[in-house]
């Protein structure tokens, strides 16, 4: 049984306790993305099982009936739109998944709404050119930070990730807002927090504004360039979940026109992200590489139910 596990891009899986579940077995790993059909066809048309890292590679049904040995596939997290279900299931390959857990992704959201808040990447990076106390070069950007406190955090997406932040901006003193269906504004006023009377309202009212949807049909490309525009010009717009919940494109022309002023995000629609990108050269983004869930215990987590399947099959199918 040939086993590859998937765009492991720092080559830290083998280093996880969980792995020694995989001794014995035949394992690959791919520390770098394969571009095209035809190139991650060719890739992957040996192997009996895969372990995929989130939604790092796509599996579409072009790509599934291009795969004869495919029996298994171990999704670390939740399912997502990233694999075709009814092409897997035509081809009777098992399919298993695992639990997320929404710490991680709620840590480094606070760390980005923090760091953009106050500039931390920016001091800390032209300190280290002997720069004292300035946060840009360009005089129109060099531009004081600001305190959470006292500010309005608006939340959309009222989910277990969207809970711990609201808890981490309540410790800073902060005021929630929360906007999203009608059970999650629900929620969110049953746990003491406001929500807003209206989309207009909340996107215009946001200090901070975070997005904290799972992406599917209805959510893809949800949030527009109306919406940007109606935002302060010294807001900031954080984005962790999926870079697909924006429209292509609104949000470098956001930034450019000033609305909102900054923008903080862990996530692009093409990953991983070239530095050629123009969003990457507006001095108002501050990016990290999707690393919302790349974290040790996160991976411990995510890899040990994946990696017990796959042995557990390995036993049931061994000659």
């Amino acid at each position: 049984m040939k086993i590859a596990i998937l765009d492991d891009y720092q080559d830290c899986v083998r280093r996880l306790p969980c792995y020694a579940l995989l001794d014995g077995l035949d394992v690959k790993i791919f520390h770098n993305n394969a571009r095209g059909l035809g190139q991650l066809a060719i890739r992957l048309a040996p192997f009996d099982a895969l372990v995929l890292i989130r939604e790092r590679t796509k599996l579409t049904r072009a790509l599934l009936m291009r795969l004869p040995n495919l029996k298994l596939i171990c999704q670390t997290g939740r399912i997502g739109p990233h694999i075709d279900l009814a092409t897997a299931s035509e081809r009777g390959i098992r399919i298993v998944d695992g639990a997320g857990d929404p710490v991680a992704a709620a840590e480094l959201t606070w760390g980005l709404i923090l760091s953009a808040s106050r500039k931390i990447p920016q001091y800390a990076d032209l300190l280290k050119q002997g720069l004292w106390q300035t946060a840009s070069i360009n005089p129109a950007h060099n531009t004081l930070g600001r305190v959470l406190h006292g500010r309005t955090l608006g939340i959309w997406g009222y989910g277990r990730i969207g809970q711990l932040v609201a808890r981490y901006a309540t410790a800073f003193g902060m005021t929630v807002q929360v906007w999203g269906s009608e059970a999650s504004r629900l929620r969110a006023q049953n746990d003491g927090l406001q929500a807003a009377v209206s989309r207009e309202q909340f996107f215009a009212g946001a200090d901070v504004l975070s997005l904290h949807l799972r992406l599917t049909e209805q959510t893809t490309h949800l949030v527009t360039a109306d919406d940007l525009a109606r935002m302060k010009p010294d807001a900031l717009l954080v984005n962790t979940s999926r870079a697909e919940l924006m429209a292509p494109g609104v949000l470098e022309q956001a930034l450019r026109s000033g609305r909102p002023g900054n923008a903080a995000i862990d996530v692009f629609e093409s990953e991983p992200v070239l530095p050629t990108d123009s969003v990457l050269q507006l001095e108002n983004l501050f990016a990290t590489p999707h690393i919302g869930f790349v974290e040790q215990d996160s991976y411990e987590q995510y890899f040990r139910p994946a990696f017990e399947a796959i042995a557990e099959f390995a036993t049931q199918h061994a000659s």
